[in-house]
């Protein structure tokens, strides 16, 4: 999609320094996805991947005291009296948020209000979650006599453990931003004046880091998160590789000089 980063749009993305932004805009309807809004977040991830400025990505809504209410169950209907509209659709829900997982650089989602069915399905696939005090999660097929996907519940479970992921899917409650953090579901609770600064900060740091190593790390990461237990031939050169790497050898001179690192390197130059 050309308009990726057309402001207009219910998604869009936007680049603040070295941060890259995914924005969630469609506040009349509390940023319930559409069939077209799953599809523009993993366009957007695409794009902000290829972009080099761009080093961290952060999901986030475009106004304060929301980030996304789920699905939108007036489209999904209509959905669902139609087999290739809803294979359609759970194609381009698996895309958005797989994409936020497993994507070359850091995602963060930036969640300052109610974080509920998919929209909370995006935010568990992203690297961290920093949420405002005022955030409240839920994941509630159950309400609607839907199944969520196994790919979701898997996640789901990763992150807050079998017993705390049943107590949610279970009931279809809603669990508020301190239980949140004490079960595992975010990273960090904030108040909301606090939440984008720390988030920017966060993001920040990351970006001043070695993208050669975090975009090597989150590989890695992801091979263990698929089930890979032990070193193949991939990631042997990975690790071996990178002491000629132009980051390895920037990093091991500014140790020695004792100054700052300016690292070069970036995913869009690995060919």
């Amino acid at each position: 999609m050309s308009d990726i980063f057309d402001a207009q749009s219910h998604v869009y993305a936007s680049i603040e320094g070295a941060i890259g932004r995914i924005i969630l805009n469609r506040p009349n309807k509390k940023n319930a996805m559409s069939y077209d809004m799953w599809c523009r977040v993993a366009e957007a991830v695409r794009a902000l991947d290829a972009t080099p400025d761009a080093r961290v990505i952060v999901l986030c809504s475009s106004t304060e005291g929301s980030f996304s209410a789920g699905a939108d169950l007036v489209e999904l209907e209509k959905i669902a009296k139609d087999p290739e509209r809803r294979e359609a659709n759970r194609q381009a829900i698996r895309q958005a948020q797989r994409s936020l997982a497993r994507a070359a650089k850091p995602t963060i989602a930036q969640i300052s209000g109610p974080c509920v069915g998919g929209g909370c399905g995006l935010a568990i696939h992203c690297d961290f979650r920093f949420a405002a005090e005022g955030a409240r999660f839920g994941i509630t097929p159950a309400k609607i006599g839907l199944v969520y996907p196994l790919n979701d519940t898997k996640q789901l479970m990763d992150l807050v453990g079998a017993s705390n992921a049943k107590s949610m899917l279970f009931t279809a409650r809603l669990v508020d931003a301190t239980e949140a953090l004490s079960i595992g579901l975010i990273d960090r609770r904030l108040t909301p004046g606090d939440l984008d600064g720390e988030v920017r900060a966060f993001a920040d740091h990351m970006a001043s880091l070695s993208q050669f190593s975090l975009y090597g790390i989150k590989r890695t990461m992801q091979h263990i998160l698929d089930g890979q237990v032990d070193d193949d031939a991939g990631s042997e050169a990975l690790f071996l590789d990178a002491h000629e790497g132009v980051d390895a050898i920037e990093g091991v001179q500014a140790f020695l000089e004792k100054r700052k690192p300016q690292f070069k390197w970036s995913p869009s130059s690995e060919d």
